[in-house]
């Protein structure tokens, strides 16, 4: 059977839980060049990539609110 542009696709970030997106997002962020720059500049090596993650997105917003 064709598949169907309606077919349910396990890629699809709609048919994703809230944990398994943010676990996509997380290590998209995490392999980004702006992270690896700021995680350089502040020489943090910290084990753990989410609050790693969550402190780079909290100064990433507050500088771009200012």
């Amino acid at each position: 059977m064709a598949n169907s542009p309606f077919s349910a696709n396990p890629t699809d970030p709609a048919h994703l839980s809230d944990s398994q997106m943010w676990e996509s997002l997380k290590l998209a962020i995490s392999e980004s060049s702006g992270f690896q720059r700021w995680q350089l500049d502040r020489s943090l090596q910290e084990i753990d990539l989410d609050a790693l993650v969550h402190q780079y997105l909290r100064e990433t917003l507050e500088t771009l609110a200012y």
